[in-house]
């Protein structure tokens, strides 16, 4: 979110490169606060770690930028070399 102005909806436009993950904040945060009741739930330590290794490993998934394209509004998700053409694209200011 912060490379894109704070919304999809900011910039001229918005790509990112296969190895691109979008989210709205660090995903080991995001497992811990939207998992909190589950994580609690887990019988001791080396389960309650394994559940949060196995949800931050779906969370990068999840947040991949050929995936996150399918549903963000993502222009296009392209090779690194091409990234000073879309750069030059920018309108002049």
């Amino acid at each position: 979110m912060a490379m894109a102005g704070g919304s999809f909806h900011a910039p001229e436009f918005t790509v990112a490169w296969p190895t691109g993950e979008i989210g709205g904040m660090g995903l080991e945060g995001a497992v811990r606060l939207g998992f909190r009741k589950e994580l609690a739930a887990a019988a001791d330590e080396v389960e309650r770690q394994a559940l949060f290794e196995r949800l931050v490993a779906a969370a990068y998934q999840h947040g991949k930028a050929l995936r996150s394209a399918t549903t963000f509004e993502l222009d296009d998700v392209i090779d690194p070399a091409e990234s000073r053409t879309w750069i030059s694209r920018l309108p002049r200011r």
